[in-house]
Formats: C-alpha cells, structure tokens, sequence
C-alpha cells in the first residue's frame, strides 16, 4: 500500500484535537490550506515540510526515528515496533521508546503499519510503525552516522565492485574464516556477514597493528572520513610492522575507497563497533552544564551600560554618515578604507564599527542611494524622535527580523558547494560592512532559538542570593545540540557572533541573560519596554563648559544636545564622560551650516551647567566676524552681456525666475540652471542666445531605495502557530470535503483527491520502482495534446524530469513529469 495513502488514512481518522495539535507544530501544512486529507498527507510527506520537521526535534526523537528507518523497509513494507527498536538502542526503555514514537506519531513523520508477515501472533496488541517515504533523501546516506551496507557499496562504486572478489579470495587464502565469492554481490554478502557481529569484528581486529583502534574510533559518529591516497593498492599478503593501520583495514576491506581522498566505514563494521547497537548514548534529558555565576546587579548594570552606549554610537553614526556618505566598493559592500574612516570618526575600532553599521542598515537607519552608490541616511527618519527605550526597541525588533549577520563582518568568505560561482571566487576573502555576503537565510530562527536556550539555562539554574548564571557559547551550543541537533551546524557557525551582537544590544550583561534578554525570549516587548524606562538613567540636557575650551558631558546626552555638539565641536574619548573640543574650524562648521554667534552662545549658556568661560566666547564671536567675507555659490551656468540695461532688464523679468538669476557684476548673471535650458528660456523671451559650452551639465535626481525610514520594525516570531480561527476553518473543509467523499463516492479509495495529491503519489510511485527496478504504467501526453498508456522503467528522477528504459523499444528516454498524466505500477495493474 502506498506510504501517502496509509497515511492519509491515518490523519483522516485523527480527532479534531490531534489535528490541532498537528497544524501548531507543523504550520507549513496548512500554507496554504489544504483541499482534503489526501492532499494533507501528501504535503506531510514532502521532502521541504519533513525537513522543516526533523529541524525541530531534539536528540532522542531523532535517534528513535532514525534507528526505526534504519530497521524498517517501506517498499517491502517491513514494519518495525517498539520492542524491536528499543533492542537497538542502548540504554533506552521499552516505555521511553513508545512515547517518543506516539510523539512522531502525531507529527505525521511515523504511522501505524501492519507487522511483518509471521513475526507476531494473532491477537498480540504490539503497534508496528513506519517512517515517512521521503525520510531517506531528509536524512541523507549516513542516518545515525551509519555507513552504507556492502551489497550498497558494491552497486555504487564500480572501482570497489571490481576489487571486492579479489578481497574475499585474499582473506580466504590467508587463513580468515569467510565464504568464497565469484561475483561483486556474492563477495558484498561474504564481508557483510563476516563483519555481522561485535565478536567477530573483534576476532579479525586481534591481529591488527597498533593504532587501528584508534583510528576506528574516529568513526564511531561518521561514517566517511578524509584519508590521503585512499584509492591505494593494500594487500593481506603485505605484512610486517611497515603495515599501516589505514592500509591494514583497506586491505580487509573494513574502510571501502570513495574516491582518492576519502574512505567509508560500512554498516555492519559500524554497527559491530558499537557493540551491536545503532544508539549508544540515548538519554532523555538535555545535558546540564557547569555554569559560572554573576551579580544580578553587576548583570543589570553591564546591560544597561552597553544600551546607552550603543544607542549613542548609533546616534554619532548618523551623524557622521549624514555629514559624509559610507561610499561602497564595485563589488558591493563598504571597504576597509572607509569603515576605517568611520571607525576614527567615532573613535571606536573597526569591528565595532562594522557592527554598529550593519546595525544602522538592518533597522532602515541607513539606506543606500543608487545613483551614487553610497549608503545615506533616509530624511525624516522617526528613530531621531523617539524615547531612548523605544529606539532600542526599534533595534532589537529589526536585528530578531533580520536575515543579515553583523557579526560575520570580517571573517573570511567561506565558498560552500551550494554557494554561486561569484561568492565562491570570493573564497578566503574577508566579508565587508553592508555586502551580501553577510546575508544568512536562518538567522532569525538561529537568533530567537539562542534567546530562547539562554532564558531555558537561566530558569533551570535559577538565581539565588541575588546572582545570575553566566553562560557562554559552549554551553549555549551543548544544549543546541540536543534541543535541535539537525541545526547544530548553523549554531556552531552563529553563536558566538550573536552572543556577541546580544550584549551589544543588552540582552545579555555580564555574560548572563538580562531581564530585558529574558522578556524579548518570551515575545513579551512591553514588559521589556518597561523595564528599560524604570532602570535606564534620564539622558542629561546640560554639559560642563571649561576654560581649556572643551565640554565635558557627565553621563549620556539627549540626541538633540549631542548632535548640536558634534556640529560645533569635535568628540575626544569614549563613553558617557565625553570631551567636546571647540576650536576655530569646529565653530567655522557650524557656521557654515546656518548659525551666528548669538545662536551658538545661546545654545551653550542654555545647556550649560556653568557659565561660559570668556575664551570660548572670545572664540565663536571673533570667528564669526571673519566668517562670510568670501562666499561661495552654486550655479550651473552664466550670462554675459555688454549691454547693462539688458542685464538689469533681464534680472527683473517674472518669466526668467525659473532660472534663478542672481547679478555678481554689472554685465553678468549666474543661472541655477544648465546652460542649454537657459537658453531655451532666454529664446522664449526673444532674445537671441549663443551657448558657448558644447557640452552642457547634466542633471541627476537622485533617489534612494523604496523602504522608508520613517516605517518601524516589526519584529514577527520566525516559528509561529497558525492562528486557532485558521486552524478552525481549516478542520471545517477537511471535515466537509470528508463528508462529501462518503456521501457521493462511498467507496472511494483513500488517499484519492487533490492534484497535489496526485504529484506526490506519483512520484512515491517512481522513486520506488526505480529502488525495485520494476515497471510502470505511465499516461503520457504528447505537445499535441494526445495521451498514450506505456509500460517502461524509470530508471531516475529529478529536476522535473524523469529518465526511463522503454523495454519494447529498448531504448532510453527522458520525460517532463508535466506531461504524465497518472503513473501505477504494473504489478499492481495486473493485480
């Protein structure tokens, strides 16, 4: 029976409560809704939504799903139970190991099966189960970290099917108690069974030279491993104390060449080396590690600080990008030029800088402008004028959300086999501030999931006597790997950059998860929010003028004090005491930008604690009486002319005040305007106008990208249960179209329905023919439209095409799995 079928069966007799609890923790099955359960079971059943599945479980129910696909075979229909699985794991219980499977169960990813013919007596209750069909391309060729059987190996690597006869007649003739062979399969079946058993493993392992122990042991978790010239000739015959312990087991074939750097230990020496047993360390309780521990108050402060601070950083960045652009590289990305720049500009060094850039962009404080290819910040940006602890809401909400990894600004580009040609000529390269190679698909989920641990391994430890459990990347990723060992990857490749990036933002202080850390973990940001208003200082309004010419600022400043500071002075040190330097081109700047010395006297006496001392005043006041004796303009084009009275008649003219004309001499105007567009003007008042200039200026509008600055960062849970009003309209046409079934078509097959339906079942047809090499019956339409019924054998499928052997015309082919209408396997046709 089809694996699809029996399971749409199954789901069809779930309760209203199962199936709840079925859509909660695999939402994906309900996006979009599903038509009937034939269609549920079959996206259950796909390869996208299983993966997205195992992603989510924790260490046992990985292993007891993985040793059930390891002794159970769906094309057989070779069922397993609970009893016999327990048997192969080590340590685990009969009871733990039946509540994990009715766990799996629920998720759709095991079902009930009928048991192997004439292994259980009639009447026995024992429950038999099945893995879903797709398990084996989710789990990959190594599941539990086992290798692939002989008679696999055989069959896959032709330069080891070629050799496997010569091994056995070796062994045989040197003393080894094995079954001759004359054909690769029957030697493939002679090394399985010799190496069927942790004493016979043994018994051949007595003679071997030292240090294959160890070297065996490496593969006691992975079955393929890295050896160089593993494609090396090694003879049973070759013997004395030069033997090697690589070429030893090549020469037995208890390590099979893949190819001529790597090796692969079979199953059933695998499965001997553990003693018989694909699962030795099952436990169902997460490892519980040693932690160090922290002041609460030290914690409260740490995070605290490290908010203030960055949100001032933030503040002198936009300050700093609105005065002079981050200016990118062709390649994309800001260069090490200019994020050093940046980095002297607020006085911090260049990581830290990097950071607080990718930051800015990821929460739509900087925007990167097209046509000059510089990254700017957008105009009236909302963050400016928001609260202290809202503004870090804003940053905390855009980094939980955002696909980009800050922390990954520096370190080297890694050029994966999936990466594109581009990024992996990038290889060994360091990845710069604002590029794409910063961008990480899984990061919000890696990111809340971190959260998520630190607040676990904080409340497990618990805080006593006011202090805080420290935790770090080590212990993080240990619970990682038991929580969610599929992602253990991408934990050990973020997490110290996001432990990092947390404590930037306050998440963590001291090396422990803050209150705040530990409300964002719970999705709980008012109470955040909260927090952060009562404990967070008051940024101060006033500053301590000196006679040497400076201010000193005694804590955080409000944004608007700031930003006028760093306009008419410069910045010196770092943290909340800063120094403020006035000097002449300090005043000179703010000057320039539009202020007087009456204004700029009554902002310092304004914010000032102290009086401001005469030296400063003598500055800004004999500074802005030489400021302004030269001026300078913008004009994009000039009118001369011999004849004044033209010139002046021309200057009052109502129709030429789209040029804004403005008289620096007696016989010349300057226009706004480019050259040839004055003309055109001066020509429609008719004058007669000669352009000089051949090549007039062009104008540019510049533009920067569409997301406004003004929008505020949501920030959406990446793994969210659908909604009980969707879940409910969801039950509502599974539950009608249900009905309908069994009214109109009482005798319908299960498992009939849908097209999606209809796609996943004909391709669990041809995935597993071409595994038995049996054949189908297709209905195949041509371009023209006509369908014809043909027998052939699919010999592989993939990328929506499927390669078949036409046995009649004994001739390959490929066919567009579009174009085939239904496919059934002949056996059953015959049936």
């Amino acid at each position: 029976m089809s694996l699809i079928r029996a399971l749409s069966k199954e789901l069809e007799a779930r309760s209203d409560d199962s199936l709840r609890a079925l859509f909660a923790a695999r939402p994906d099955l309900m996006s979009p809704a599903v038509p009937d359960f034939a269609a549920l079971a079959a996206r259950a059943s796909a390869r996208v939504s299983v993966q997205r599945a195992l992603e989510r479980l924790n260490r046992p129910q990985m292993q007891v799903l993985e040793t059930l696909y390891l002794c159970t075979n769906p094309d057989t229909e070779h069922s397993a139970s609970a009893a016999g699985v327990r048997k192969l794991i080590a340590g685990s219980t009969q009871a733990a190991v039946e509540r994990i499977l009715a766990s799996l169960q629920e998720l759709a990813l095991v079902h009930r099966a009928e048991p192997p013919h004439g292994t259980v007596a009639p009447g026995h209750r024992q429950r038999f189960y099945l893995p879903v069909g797709c398990l084996k391309d989710v789990v990959g060729i190594y599941p539990a970290g086992l290798g692939r059987s002989y008679t696999e190996l055989v069959r896959l690597q032709p330069a080891f099917a070629q050799r496997a006869v010569q091994l056995v007649a070796e062994l045989h003739r040197s003393g080894v108690a094995i079954q001759e062979a004359t054909t690769p399969m029957e030697a493939a079946l002679a090394l399985q069974h010799w190496t069927s058993s942790p004493e016979a493993l043994n018994q051949a392992l007595a003679g071997a030279p030292e240090r294959t122990t160890a070297l065996l042991a490496k593969f006691r978790n992975w079955a393929m491993g890295a050896v160089p010239q593993a494609q090396r000739k090694a003879s049973v015959t070759h013997q004395g104390a030069a033997v090697g312990p690589v070429d030893w087991l090549l020469a037995r074939g208890l390590l099979v060449p893949l190819d001529a750097a790597h090796v692969e230990l079979p199953h059933s020496v695998g499965l001997s080396l553990r003693g018989g047993a694909i699962i030795n360390d099952f436990t169902l309780s997460p490892p519980v590690p040693e932690l160090g521990s922290t002041t609460a108050a030290l914690r409260r402060n740490a995070a605290l600080g490290a908010i203030a601070e960055t949100l001032r950083l933030v503040g002198e960045l936009l300050h700093a990008v609105r005065e002079q652009p981050l200016v990118t590289l062709r390649s994309g990305g800001v260069g090490v030029r200019e994020m050093k720049r940046l980095a002297e500009t607020l006085r911090i060094d260049q990581h830290l800088a990097g950071l607080l850039a990718e930051l800015s962009a990821l929460s739509g404080l900087l925007r990167l402008d097209v046509d000059s290819s510089s990254w700017v910040q957008p105009p009236q940006l909302e963050w400016l004028a928001l609260t202290r602890q809202e503004q870090w809401l804003w940053l905390v909400n855009a980094w939980l959300a955002s696909e980009r990894v800050p922390s990954l600004v520096g370190q080297p580009v890694t050029g994966t086999t999936g990466a594109s040609a581009a990024h992996r000529a990038l290889a060994g390269t360091a990845i710069n501030a604002l590029s794409a190679e910063a961008q990480r698909p899984d990061a919000p989920v890696v990111r809340k999931r971190i959260l998520e641990i630190l607040d676990e391994l904080t409340r497990e430890a618990g805080a006593m006597d006011g202090t805080a459990p420290v935790l770090d990347a080590a212990a993080v990723l240990q619970r990682a790997e038991w929580a969610q060992p599929r992602m253990a990857r991408r934990f050990s490749s973020l997490i110290k950059g996001v432990l990092a990036e947390a404590e930037l933002l306050g998440l963590t202080g001291s090396g422990a998860l803050s209150q705040l850390g530990s409300a964002i973990a719970d999705d709980k940001p008012e109470e955040a929010l909260g927090i952060l208003g009562e404990h967070l200082p008051a940024a101060l309004n006033h500053v301590l003028l000196q006679a040497d010419l400076t201010a000193v600022a005694p804590g955080y400043l409000t944004p608007e004090l700031s930003e006028k500071l760093l306009l008419m002075s410069d910045a010196e040190g770092q943290g909340p005491a800063t120094i403020y330097r006035f000097s002449t081109n300090s005043i000179r700047r703010a000057l320039d930008a539009g202020h007087d010395a009456s204004s700029l006297l009554g902002f310092l006496r304004e914010h000032s604690a102290t009086a401001v001392p005469q030296p400063l005043e003598y500055l800004v006041e004999d500074t802005a009486a030489r400021h302004g004796r030269l001026r300078v303009g913008t004009a994009a084009s000039f009118i001369q002319s011999d004849d004044e009275a033209a010139v002046l008649e021309l200057e009052a003219e109502t129709r030429a005040a789209s040029l804004g004309l403005a008289r620096i001499a007696p016989t010349v105007l300057i226009s706004t305007a480019p050259p040839r567009e004055t003309a055109q003007v001066l020509r429609g008042l008719g004058l007669s106008p000669s352009v000089e200039d051949s090549q007039p200026a062009v104008v540019r509008l510049r533009r920067t990208t569409s997301a406004p600055g003004s929008v505020r960062p949501v920030y959406t849970a990446p793994r969210t249960a659908p909604a009980a009003e969707d879940i409910d309209a969801q039950l509502a046409v599974l539950r009608h179209r249900r009905a309908e079934s069994n009214g109109s078509h009482p005798h319908a097959a299960p498992g009939s329905g849908s097209g999606e339906a209809a796609t996943q079942l004909g391709l669990e047809t041809l995935q597993r023919a071409i595994r038995l090499k049996q054949p189908v019956s297709m209905n195949v339409v041509d371009s023209q439209g006509n369908s014809s019924l043909e027998t052939v054998v699919p010999l592989s499928v993939g990328g929506g095409r499927v390669r078949v052997f036409d046995p009649a015309k004994e001739t390959e082919r490929v066919l567009s799995i579009h174009r085939i209408i239904d496919v059934e396997a002949a056996d059953d046709l015959r049936q």
